[in-house]
C-alpha cells in the first residue's frame, strides 16, 4: 500500500473515535454517576464505545501520533486494554471521571486533527488541478 494511502486510512480511525466518543457523551447525557451506573445497557454500551476508541487508537501510525502529542494516545490505548481484560474489575468513579473530563477534551483534539487532515487533503488535490 502506498504511503498515501496509509495516510488516508488513519483518518477514517480519527473519524470513527470521533463518533465514538460523540455517542459515549449521548448515552451519558443527563445522568449522574448512579443514573449511568443502574442502567445496564447504557453502562455497557458506553464501555463498549470506550473500548472502541482505544481500539481505533491502536490504527493511529506512530508519526501521527508523534505530530499530535497532545493526544494521550498511549493513556487511550490502555483504558481500552484495562476495560477489555479487566471488566470485573474496573473503577467505576475512573470510568465516570474519562466519560466527563477525558472523553469532551479528546473529542476536541480529535477534531482539530481531523479538519487539519482535510486541509492537507485539499492542498494535496490542489496540486493535480
Amino acid at each position: 500500500m502506498s504511503e498515501k494511502g496509509l495516510e488516508r486510512e488513519w483518518r477514517f480511525y480519527i473519524d470513527d473515535m470521533v463518533g465514538f466518543g460523540e455517542k459515549v457523551l449521548s448515552y451519558t447525557d443527563g445522568l449522574d454517576q448512579i443514573g449511568f451506573l443502574n442502567d445496564d445497557l447504557i453502562y455497557d454500551a458506553t464501555l463498549r464505545n470506550l473500548e472502541l476508541i482505544g481500539e481505533a487508537a491502536t490504527r493511529i501510525p506512530d508519526e501521527v501520533r508523534q505530530r499530535y502529542p497532545e493526544v494521550p494516545w498511549r493513556l487511550i490505548i490502555a483504558t481500552r486494554n484495562r476495560l477489555i481484560h479487566a471488566y470485573l474489575g474496573i473503577d467505576e468513579d475512573t470510568v465516570w471521571s474519562i466519560i466527563q473530563d477525558n472523553v469532551p477534551e479528546l473529542l476536541e483534539y480529535l477534531k482539530t486533527i481531523r479538519n487539519e487532515s482535510k486541509v492537507d487533503i485539499s492542498t494535496e488535490n490542489d496540486l493535480f488541478d
